[in-house]
């Protein structure tokens, strides 16, 4: 059973670096197929999507944030990284890490497993 857990500073004041990890146990991040997410809620909202690192290193960014985001990941800890640069206080969100699978020979893609979450806020 794959399980994924977010850690990192909870208080970020604006204009810095909003940066977290996300161990992954139970399976590697290099396993074929795999691509591993950062999303996030507002409160009260739904969740929103920032970007993807894969299992060959790709990456996928929202398009809207793709300035101030980088992904990376660290396959000797098997965890990757979000950075989020420049924070204002409306990047106060929970912030997930998730896996994702997708297979275009299968037809098939989904979360298949989810982080509780982390709550980070922005604010001076």
């Amino acid at each position: 059973q794959v399980q994924l857990q977010e850690s990192g500073p909870g208080l970020v004041k604006p204009s810095q670096t909003l940066s977290l990890t996300c161990a992954v146990s139970g399976g590697s991040i290099t396993t074929d197929s795999l691509y591993w997410s950062w999303i996030r809620q507002f409160p009260g909202k739904g969740l929103e999507w920032l970007g993807t690192i894969g299992y060959d290193d790709s990456t996928y960014y929202r398009t809207s944030l793709k300035s101030r985001t980088s992904i990376a990941r660290d396959t000797a800890k098997n965890q990757f990284t979000l950075q989020l640069s420049s924070v204002t206080p409306e990047d106060t969100a929970v912030y997930y890490c998730a896996k994702y699978y997708y297979n275009a020979y299968y037809g098939r893609r989904a979360y298949e497993h989810w982080g509780q979450g982390t709550q980070v806020t922005v604010s001076s």
